[in-house]
């Protein structure tokens, strides 16, 4: 490959530019907090109570509260022993400022001050301050309280002394308080109260012993949730499995091991969902790392060697496999390390490899333990992995028949896959729609060019309750799989994927509404790199059309239709309501939905895979009472929603 340049443009040592100070982070924040998303934006939160948090892990907090003021600045308050104010022996200038101004500066080297932290690269305060409009920080500590203000990153005030410490008290602390700034974090981002108190309940059961408040100051409405827990991920585990029912009580385990503690709870359950989840010193590492690989190594050993030695493996039988092991498992490991190598500042996976063989070691010693101890236990877990290992073989056979087939070979519809003549998969699109009307207008309405269609009769099976066989058992589901091209399971394969951008367009109705959310549950639990890429979005079809005379203007949600229905107060106009999409004609749905300089996607995300595994289970799992709770919790929500 050959690049060309142009001859006109000087490279020589003028070119060489130094990013001084946090220039580096406003220039490029998405190597230090992930980008400038919605995500990014918790994750300045993030950072300044992961430091809170490591003063608790070292004894000297158990206190933290979170304020989200009324401006969307955000207050980080811990009782903790106050970060230092005192000039720096060496770069002279205060401690305070240091840490907030430098990169790569702290207290988190020195393995005498934090044993273990989750702060490692001196990077989180001056990261956060660096992408703040302002950030001001008061520390209680030496016989007084000290303030320092910054904005966008550079110190504005001194480090002063505002008040003196009374006789007797002694409470020590540090309160953080920041705006983002809104010309890095551009749009309409705000912080999501339920994002964050989902984050802090997950640090509240790692970190025993520490309560943390949310509190949430902006209006419609106020909020606050406090969170406290002492049994550790035993607790964590009984509270994801609220909504499924457990095969036994929780298998746990806590050692230090070669200078690393381990902590792990295992349950199963009887549902076909595998959640795991991962944290190192505190910090939930969603792309897991070494810790979790040794634990599902363990999970997997034990079983069959214990399945072996009591005869309900045979000698001619072959080993379960890891995903047999895991089939219904609900687990939390959290280990503590003194050097925890993280793969980016965002900390999602943990590296370290020696850890691997010590989580495995103490989680296979507490399996071992509870096994042979509680027999009945271990017989129910055993059939449920011997089931789970006969489903998966009948899975493998028709996972082979259908992607042995072509996509058109496959599909048994009535209204078979219009396909796209483009074959760059990044150029195309897949529309999945409901029925054989919507389905004919789509394919009239459509640009052949680049958009493909593929209509599904009535709705597809509820993926939540059912294993892989029975999935592959059902036509929609297999005609997806076909026209999608990447296979499904131990087979998937994001490269082979025909569509950039897969489209969920169903009518705007209650059956509509369940149609998408099958069809979510099952991309969210057998394809989730689908959705981690940026591959999946909705379509957004109007509800009315307006017709002012030749006009037709289109309202898309009841609030705009009723501001338009004021706008037109004393006017003559004709109001359609579109039950589905089958009732427009090709030209209005390509006007409305599918034309890419008007229309409206959505764009699915998954923001916290927790929050959304325990959605999924409340709302599409065997469990009907949850269910319940959640309709009748939520009906006055909806009860005057026109649908």
């Amino acid at each position: 490959m050959t690049i060309k340049t142009d001859p006109q443009t000087k490279y020589d040592a003028s070119s060489i530019q130094v990013l001084k100070g946090l220039e580096a982070v406003r220039r490029r924040p998405g190597m230090y907090v992930g980008g400038t998303d919605i995500k990014a934006l918790h994750h300045l939160v993030y950072e300044i109570v992961d430091n809170s948090i490591d003063e608790a892990l070292a004894g000297r907090c158990d206190r933290i509260e979170v304020v989200i003021h009324p401006d969307s600045s955000v207050s980080v308050k811990d009782n903790g022993v106050g970060i230092p104010v005192a000039e720096h022996p060496t770069e002279k200038v205060s401690a305070l400022q240091l840490v907030h101004t430098t990169l790569h500066s702290g207290g988190k080297f020195d393995s005498a001050v934090y044993k273990v932290s989750g702060g490692l690269h001196g990077v989180g305060a001056a990261a956060v301050n660096a992408l703040s409009e302002w950030m001001e920080v008061t520390v209680k500590r030496d016989g007084g309280v000290w303030r320092q203000r910054y904005e966008r990153g550079l110190p504005v005030t001194a480090v002063e002394k505002i008040a003196k410490v009374k006789r007797g008290d002694q409470e020590t602390g540090t309160t953080s308080t920041f705006r983002f700034d809104d010309t890095i974090f551009t749009g309409d981002l705000d912080y999501r109260f339920e994002t964050l108190i989902n984050r802090f309940r997950e640090m509240a059961f790692v970190t025993r012993g520490v309560y943390i408040t949310v509190r949430d100051e902006r209006p419609a409405p106020n909020r606050e949730m406090s969170f406290y827990f002492e049994g550790g991920l035993s607790s964590f585990v009984r509270y994801l499995n609220r909504n499924r029912r457990p095969l036994h009580s929780p298998i746990h385990a806590q050692k230090e091991m070669d200078n690393v503690e381990v902590e792990l709870a295992v349950q199963y359950t009887d549902s076909v969902a595998i959640s795991e989840y991962a944290f190192a010193n505190t910090i939930h590492t969603p792309d897991g790392g070494t810790h979790l690989t040794g634990l599902r190594t363990a999970l997997t050993r034990v079983i069959n060697t214990y399945a072996r030695k009591n005869g309900y493996l045979k000698e001619k039988d072959s080993n379960f496999s890891s995903d047999d092991t895991r089939e219904g498992v609900t687990a939390v490991v959290s280990v503590k390390h003194p050097d925890p190598q993280f793969e980016s500042q965002t900390k999602v996976k943990l590296m370290n490899a020696e850890v691997s063989g010590i989580v495995s070691a103490v989680a296979g010693d507490a399996l071992t333990m509870f096994l042979e101890e509680n027999p009945r236990e271990a017989k129910r877990i055993v059939e449920r992995c011997l089931t789970s290992s006969r489903a998966r073989n009948a899975a493998r056979k028709a996972r082979e028949l259908v992607m042995r087939k072509s996509a058109l070979e496959s599909l048994t519809l009535p209204g078979k896959l219009a396909d796209c003549s483009e074959r760059d998969p990044a150029k195309c699109e897949l529309y999945i729609v409901e029925g054989d009307s919507a389905g004919g207008s789509a394919k009239q309405g459509r640009d052949r060019h680049f958009q493909a269609i593929l209509p599904l009769r009535g709705k597809i099976l509820n993926t939540e309750r059912a294993r892989l066989d029975k999935i592959l058992a059902n036509n929609e589901v297999k005609a997806l799989i076909s026209a999608l091209g990447t296979g499904i399971g131990e087979t998937f394969n994001m490269e082979n994927l025909r569509y950039g951008r897969v489209i969920i367009m169903t009518d705007a109705d209650v059956d509509g509404s369940h149609i998408r959310t099958l069809l979510l549950t099952f991309f969210f639990r057998y394809m989730p790199d689908l959705i981690e890429s940026g591959h999946l979005y909705i379509a957004q079809p109007p509800l009315y059309a307006i017709k002012l005379g030749k006009d037709v203007r289109y309202t898309y949600t009841e609030a705009e239709n009723s501001t338009l229905m004021r706008q037109l107060e004393g006017q003559k106009f004709g109001l359609q309501r579109y039950k589905g999409l089958g009732e427009m004609n090709p030209d209005q749905l390509w006007e409305t939905t599918m034309d890419p300089g008007q229309r409206t996607l959505l764009q699915v995300t998954i923001e916290d895979a927790l929050l959304a595994d325990r959605t999924f289970d409340m709302l599409m799992g065997s469990e009907v009472a949850p269910r319940r709770r959640f309709i009748t919790t939520h009906a006055s929500e909806v009860r005057n929603l026109d649908v």
